[in-house]
């Protein structure tokens, strides 16, 4: 199946308030930064799930990405750690289902969303729930052996997903704005991918891959 990754990027720009009336779209309450550095402490239940925060945090600081990038996504993942509570550490996830679980807290009835719209919203977080998980799996493999012991820096390019992180985005009833003939089916993505010279957005195309 095609990737709809342009439409995609457009309809994660805007979400819903769970507290505004049925139906109503409105823009993300901005919230800066260091607001949100700040709850990684005073809103996540378990220490461990603080410090891994903190640290893919400062990985996308090193990597040099936006403010806004980094805000999203951290705000994504500290919903994530609040759902999952004291007890439970991102390293102990096995199942798909501890992720859909939390997801599913996103979903709204026919009766008051009738245009589904709450599903740019899952896949939304389920983009960034993805991104951390990737990086928490394949932050200890950044070096791969190559020759006679000599180590190349490992791509992010080629990280892979956990298997039970490996979910699939939601697909939505409404029309597309795009033509057949305008979505990249996945050979074309490879081919993309292959000649695109930057490492961070080889890994940002493969991520939004949804097969």
């Amino acid at each position: 199946m095609g990737s709809y990754i342009s439409g995609y990027l457009r309809g994660i720009k805007r979400i819903y308030n769970d507290k505004q009336p049925a139906g109503m779209e409105v823009a993300l309450m901005p919230t800066t930064l260091s607001t949100t550095v700040r709850h990684i402490y005073d809103r996540v239940p378990n220490p461990l799930n603080s410090q891994l925060i903190a640290d893919f945090h400062s990985y996308m600081k090193d990597n040099i990405t936006s403010e806004r990038h980094q805000n999203n996504n951290l705000k994504a993942i500290i919903a994530f750690a609040e759902f999952l509570g004291p007890d439970t550490t991102f390293p102990q996830l096995t199942t798909s289902d501890q992720i859909t679980k939390f997801l599913d807290t996103k979903m709204k009835a026919d009766i008051l969303d009738p245009d589904k719209r709450w599903i740019t919203t899952w896949n939304d977080y389920l983009v960034r729930i993805k991104h951390f998980f990737r990086w928490l799996q394949n932050e200890n493999a950044k070096w791969e052996k190559s020759g006679d012991a000599h180590y190349t820096l490992f791509s992010t390019a080629d990280w892979k997903t956990p298997v039970f992180a490996d979910i699939k985005t939601k697909r939505t009833k409404r029309l597309s704005p795009y033509d057949d003939n305008e979505i990249w089916d996945l050979e074309e993505l490879k081919t993309v991918i292959k000649y695109e010279p930057h490492k961070r957005n080889k890994a940002a195309l493969s991520l939004l891959w949804d097969s």
